[in-house]
């Protein structure tokens, strides 16, 4: 059986890895998504790397990170209507001084979780044609939300 997945040897002309560090800072409307990608490869080509892996955590309980669809948004708001299904703001929940979308929030980021790695390849993240980037918020009003990035590759 042929294997479909290449070797792919990470070099550089001095050998060296790069490592570059930095913080991403995301305005969100309110509950949904946001689209991060353009920003993430800006921050690549300035850095200028060229081959590696970007790890990214979002410094956050109540929102998310995740690589999505990012051509019909009809998916984005199917993913938010699905999540308000299963964490629900009707419920009684025993954490509710921050409000009634809070803890929902908390139990979405649970379930979708708070940091990404993601290759790059060329100096632009190796995503398939239809997928992008994004903080997805889970609470109902804006927010300010950081991300640390990290690059480690050539």
């Amino acid at each position: 059986m042929a294997s479909e997945f290449g070797t792919w040897t990470l070099e550089s002309e001095t050998g060296a890895l790069q490592q570059v560090m930095g913080r991403m800072m995301v305005s969100t409307r309110g509950d949904g998504f946001v689209a991060i990608t353009d920003g993430l490869n800006h921050w690549l080509s300035e850095n200028q790397v060229r081959d590696g892996l970007l790890t990214l955590f979002l410094c956050h309980t109540s929102a998310s990170l995740t690589i999505q669809e990012n051509t019909d948004p009809d998916v984005q708001a199917d993913i938010v209507d699905a999540l308000d299904r299963l964490a629900p703001q009707n419920v009684a929940y025993r954490h509710a001084m921050e409000g009634a979308d809070d803890m929902p929030a908390h139990i979405k980021t649970v379930l979708c979780g708070v940091s990404l790695q993601v290759p790059v390849v060329n100096a632009r993240l190796d995503l398939g044609t239809w997928q992008a980037v994004y903080v997805v918020e889970h609470r109902a009003r804006a927010h300010q939300r950081s991300i640390t990035m990290h690059y480690l590759g050539s």
